[in-house]
């Protein structure tokens, strides 16, 4: 087996050895040799930081992310965790374009007053509160 070392992990996914060594050191990836000071990962590393950087972008926590690599590194993946993850998701979708929207008929409104508006009462009435 022809194991790929830092470098050229990096070059092949566009991750930089700093945060190889990073996930390295976290146990998300797991290097199998030296060449010299170089670490030397196996192929399937490159898959391995395609599900971290996955993870990352849906939001998901580095020891989330770790917890679904089982001890061989492999992925052991909880659909139930990426099902809640999908429906957290769907809700910031709504919300933002709610948002969109109001933003649009501010742009757009017509009407003297946007209080006095009542399709911009309608938009505010969907914006969800946060404080």
């Amino acid at each position: 087996m022809k194991f790929l070392d830092i470098g050229e992990v990096a070059a092949r996914s566009g991750i930089k050895p700093s945060a190889l060594r990073y996930y390295e050191e976290a146990g998300l990836i797991r290097s199998v040799a030296r060449h010299g000071l170089r670490r030397q990962f196996p192929p399937e590393v490159l898959l391995q930081l395609k599900l971290i950087l996955l993870g990352k972008n849906a939001g998901f926590s580095l020891d989330e992310i770790g917890a679904m690599f089982g001890r061989d590194g492999l992925p052991d993946l909880q659909r139930s965790a990426f099902t809640d993850k999908a429906d957290a998701i769907d809700r910031q979708i709504a919300e933002l374009q709610a948002l969109s929207d109001t933003l649009r008929h501010i742009a757009h409104c017509p009407a003297p007053s946007h209080l006095e508006c009542p399709s911009f009462r309608a938009l505010l009435a969907r914006v969800e509160t946060r404080g």
